[in-house]
Order: structure tokens, then C-alpha cells, then sequence
């Protein structure tokens, strides 16, 4: 074993680094004000939203929410693991990189990804392995054959081969009961939950490693070669593996053309590779799910189209009403989504075989916008000649049009309801309870209390050493803010040195679960730092008032009590801070 990076070498490391050259050396930056600004090299922009702050050592985009120091931009943006980005940024600093045992000592950099990893890319390199020289191959390469995929997609896309039998990867990754429980938790491994025997979870099958994006292998897919059932099986959920979230291809797509500004949703993996065989390259696929709101939200930020591209049948339309449902909320302004269908018997890989690469793209480029789409099924669903038909499509369309988010679209839609019902367009507005858009802005929804947490993030991130007077031990569990706030009140007074930087400690809680909360304010902060002079005074503010609010949510408790069972079914403790409470009150 290689060894911990320790963590005192990542602070020193980060110390040292300039974020500022760091990302000038890889997109063009423009100075502006204290900070420097590009557009994001992580979605597709026109206007610039991406920031660099050289005082805080961070960056930040303020539309696709990516941010982070240097160390996760080149991670994110290199798509590198954590020990390339610090070898890559060793280099450039001439430092040698430590490296230390776990134990007692000295504390080396604490985890932030998962073990499951190096488990699932040792997975995916023996299964990749396999393809090549287990003896059992021939189906699997012969399959592979049949689709017409080379040698160079195969590698591209790190397809591999499960061999048939129960226990192949298990023998191979043979380890204590320790890696054993952790193949499970990955994925790998099924235990019956009966007899206790432990195997293999795909076996005779051809492998696609899903990666998320930043390249590391998070979970697979497998299309079986023999008679078993489903036909293709996909890893389960797993700690660092959620289906409604990732889509196959994404990272291929994205590392070969960071200026997509369009990207296809296929039905599935081999659609994938096919399409890339033929040089389409921007083709992703869903994982055994319809297409959620996260999808829909991870592609728009980082292309200005998507196009659905289905087969003609009935499952490919109810697969396609499903995606555009969940597109609705998701969709935001000038970005736009469309609606391809395959003839009938075609996949995308046979279409493009049979008609060509022109073809495929000149039928993406006529896809059926979402507005027409929506019309057109819903219309389909109605009898357009009779006026129970055209009320019933109105009151089709008012569940989706409540969903959708996007002004501008939502009024061409109703003038299209309009149109086609017989209605006015102040009727329709009325009958699907929508404000006119056209008309003075609808009323604010009412907002809640701006948190107190966030200023406390924003304060401590800026004068680290606030951390020893914040009582946040006593902050509830449940809220991600206060989380976060534990969080980093923990690693400031864990630290090695005295104040530990702000990018150091961006660094030390990267990867927990409440990081994009972090980032936030992180990303607040450098557009809006606190005064030297005012920060005492803010801190001392936002602490009286989490601590008066720490008392009301106390005394409701107590007082629900006291109404349910009298002050009787108060212990002493609570009698005595009921007491308090109301005299506090007073």
C-alpha cells in the first residue's frame, strides 16, 4: 500500500497553489474587479457566470452551481482522480508527496471518497481484463462483433466480460470478511440472505462500467449471453450509485467535446456505443429509470438542448410522456427540448447503419418540439370534433401547464389551447388556475425566514476561529445548514494549525453530505465578504438569535406536553426549564 496523503501535506500543497493559474493555465479568465470571470468550462454558456476569487482561493459558478479550490477544479475539470490532482499539482509546486500509514500520529487527510471505489475500478479492470484472454470470451467478443463495435470503442467505453460461473470475481478480489461486506455494499457481490452463500452479481454477461463525472466507476451494467433473466441487469443502489441521478455516456460525451451545446437521451447502453461507433458522441441513456427532473436539470446545465430519441412503439411514446412530465419543471428559459421517434424495427444503431450518419442528424435536427409534442398526444387522447372533447383537452393540459416553469413557453401554449379548444386565452388561463403571464407578475409566494445558519457558515468560513465560541453541539440534526455548520466548526478545531485557511477547509470537508451547502455560501462570501470591523458584532448577533430561537422551539415542546399531560407528566429536569422558560417569557 501506497499509503494516506497526510493532510497536513494538502494544506501546505493548497498553500501554495494559485487557483488563479491553475484555471488560466487550462480556459481564458478576464479580470473583473477583485475577481476573474470566464464562461464555465462545465455547461454551455454565453454569458459569463463562472468566478475565480485569488482571496479566497476558490471558484464558483453562479449557473451551474460548480466550485470548489484548485485542487477540485483540475479533478473536476481533467476529470482525475484526488491522488492525480494532487500529483498533477505537486509537479507544479517541485513539492514530493508524503505518504503515511493510518494509526496513531500524526492525522493524514481524512476520507472523502468512498472505499467503494478502488473496489468497483478494480472490478471493472478485471472485467475488462476478461474480454481479452478468459477463456470463455468467445460469446462476449462475438456479440460485440455483431454490433459492429471495434476494438477502439470497447476500450473507449472500458467494455468488459462477467464469465459464467458463481464466483469468479469473488475468488479474484478475494479478501477478509471486511472487503468482503464492502463488495456487497458495492454491488458486486449478492449474499442469500437464507443460507448465507455469497456470489457474483453478473455473471455471462457483457460489461458497461457506468461512470459518474468525474470518471470514476460507480456501478455497471450488464447484458446477458446466455438464457438468463432480465436481459440486461443493472448494479443495485448503493452508496455512491443513485439511478435518478447519473446517465451512461454523460462522461464519455463530455470528455470527448467540451462544446456540446446539444445531447441525445437513447433507451439504452448499446445505444450509447452504437451511436459513438458511427462518431455521434453526444448520445447519453438512462439507468433502468425514466428520465427524472434531476436528469433533465444535470444536462440542461450543461447544454442548451436535449432531444429524446425513442423507438416508435408504444412503450418508446410512453417512455418519451414520461420524460416529458419530468422535463416540465426542470426546463428553464432559452433552453429548449425535442422529440424524435425511430421507424418502426429500428434501434439507433441499425437506423445509422442503414441510413447513415447525415441521416441520423438531419432527423435530430427536425425534432418535434416539447410544446408540439404535448399538444399532439394529448389532442390525440380527445375527440377534437365534439365540444366535450376540446373541454376534456383543456382539462388534459392543466396539471402540466402548473408544472411548467417557463413564462414565455406557457403562453404560447395556452394560445395554442386557445386555438385548438374554442376557448379565449383568458378562459383557458382561468379554467387551469394560471395568472395571465402577459399581464402584471404573479404575486410572491411567501418566503420563508432567511436562515440564521447561513450568515454563521459565511462567518466562520471568514474568521475561522469563531468556531471555539459557536455552540454547535446544540443545533438540530435534521437541517443541512446546521450540518454543515457542525461540520465545519469540527475540522476548524481539529486542525493542525492555529487558523487553517479557507480553501483548506473548503479541501477537508469535500465529498460529505452537506458540502453544496458549503459551497454556497462559499460562493456568497466571495461576492459579499464581511467587514473586518463588523464581524464580531455579526457573529455575536446571529448567535443571540439562534440561541432565542433554540428557547422557543424548547419551550413549544415543553408546552405541547404540559397540554397533553398537565405539568404532572413533566420530569423535574423539565419542570425546572418550563420554569425558566416562562419566566424568560416574562
Amino acid at each position: 500500500m501506497a499509503g494516506l496523503i497526510p493532510q497536513s501535506f494538502i494544506d501546505d500543497l493548497l498553500n501554495r497553489t494559485d487557483i488563479v493559474e491553475v484555471v488560466s493555465s487550462r480556459i481564458q479568465l478576464k479580470k473583473a474587479g477583485k475577481n476573474y470571470t470566464a464562461c464555465c468550462p462545465f455547461h454551455k454558456e454565453k454569458t459569463p457566470s463562472f468566478s475565480v476569487s485569488p482571496d479566497k482561493q476558490f471558484y464558483y459558478c453562479f449557473g451551474c452551481g460548480a466550485g470548489g479550490n484548485a485542487l477540485g477544479f483540475i479533478m473536476d475539470h481533467d476529470s482525475l482522480d484526488f491522488p492525480q490532482a494532487v500529483e498533477d499539482l505537486a509537479k507544479r509546486a517541485g513539492m514530493d508527496i508524503p505518504r503515511e500509514e493510518g494509526g496513531r500520529g500524526r492525522t493524514p487527510r481524512q476520507p472523502v471518497d468512498s472505499p467503494l471505489y478502488p473496489l468497483l475500478t478494480t472490478a471493472a479492470d478485471y472485467y475488462r481484463q476478461a474480454l481479452k484472454s478468459h477463456p470463455t470470451r468467445k460469446s462476449a467478443v462475438d456479440y460485440l462483433k455483431g454490433r459492429g463495435l471495434t476494438g477502439e470503442i470497447a476500450r473507449d467505453f472500458g467494455l468488459g466480460f462477467a464469465p459464467p460461473g458463481w464466483d469468479n470475481l469473488h475468488k479474484h478480489m478475494a479478501g477478509d470478511k471486511l472487503q468482503q461486506k464492502a463488495m456487497i455494499d458495492a454491488g458486486l457481490l449478492i449474499e442469500n440472505a437464507e443460507n448465507g452463500r455469497i456470489y457474483d452479481r453478473f455473471r455471462d454477461r457483457v460489461m458497461f462500467p457506468i461512470r459518474d463525472s468525474r470518471g470514476r466507476v460507480i456501478a455497471f451494467g450488464g447484458r446477458v449471453l446466455g438464457d438468463d433473466k432480465p436481459k440486461y441487469l443493472n448494479s443495485p443502489e448503493t452508496p455512491v450509485f443513485h439511478k435518478g441521478q447519473e446517465l451512461y455516456g454523460l462522461y464519455e460525451a463530455r470528455k470527448n467535446n467540451r462544446d456540446l451545446d446539444e445531447i441525445m437521451v437513447v433507451e439504452g447502453y448499446m445505444d450509447v456505443v452504437a451511436l459513438a461507433q458511427h462518431g455521434i458522441g453526444n448520445a447519453v441513456a438512462t439507468l433502468g429509470t425514466a428520465t427524472t427532473a434531476t436528469h433533465v436539470q444535470k444536462l440542461l446545465r450543461q447544454v442548451d438542448r436535449i432531444v429524446y430519441c425513442f423507438d416508435g412503439d408504444s412503450a418508446g411514446k410512453k417512455a418519451a410522456w414520461r420524460a416529458l412530465e419530468n422535463s416540465l419543471e426542470a426546463l428553464p428559459e432559452q433552453k429548449s427540448i425535442g422529440f424524435v421517434f425511430l421507424p418502426e424495427k429500428d434501434d439507433p444503431d441499425s437506423f445509422v447503419r442503414n441510413q447513415g450518419k447525415e441521416a441520423f442528424e438531419r432527423m435530430i435536427t427536425q425534432a418535434v418540439p416539447l410544446s408540439e409534442f404535448l399538444l399532439r398526444e394529448l389532442s390525440s387522447r380527445c375527440d377534437m370534433t365534439s365540444a366535450e372533447g376540446r373541454a376534456k383537452l383543456v382539462s388534459e393540459a392543466k396539471p402540466l401547464l402548473g408544472r411548467l416553469q417557463t413564462p414565455l413557453l406557457r403562453l404560447q401554449l395556452v394560445k395554442r389551447l386557445s386555438e385548438a379548444s374554442g376557448f379565449s386565452q383568458s378562459e383557458v388561463e382561468r379554467l387551469c388556475d394560471l395568472r395571465p403571464v402577459a399581464r402584471a407578475a404573479p404575486a410572491r409566494a411567501p418566503q420563508k425566514a432567511p436562515s440564521l445558519l447561513r450568515p454563521l457558515l459565511r462567518l466562520l468560513l471568514q474568521k475561522p476561529e469563531l468556531a471555539k465560541e459557536t455552540p454547535y453541539k446544540s443545533l438540530p440534526e435534521n437541517v443541512a445548514e446546521a450540518r454543515a455548520v457542525k461540520q465545519l466548526c469540527e475540522a476548524i478545531l481539529a486542525s493542525e494549525v492555529a487558523i487553517p485557511t479557507y480553501n483548506a477547509l473548503l479541501e477537508r470537508l469535500r465529498g460529505s453530505e452537506d458540502e453544496a451547502a458549503l459551497r454556497e455560501a462559499a460562493a456568497e462570501l466571495m461576492q459579499q465578504p464581511f467587514a473586518e470591523e463588523d464581524i464580531d458584532a455579526e457573529f455575536q448577533g446571529v448567535i443571540q438569535k439562534l440561541l432565542e430561537a433554540e428557547r422557543k422551539r424548547a419551550f413549544a415542546r415543553l408546552q405541547e406536553k404540559v397540554n397533553k399531560l398537565g405539568a404532572a407528566g413533566l420530569s423535574s429536569e423539565e419542570k425546572q426549564q418550563y420554569l425558566q422558560a416562562l419566566a424568560f417569557k416574562r
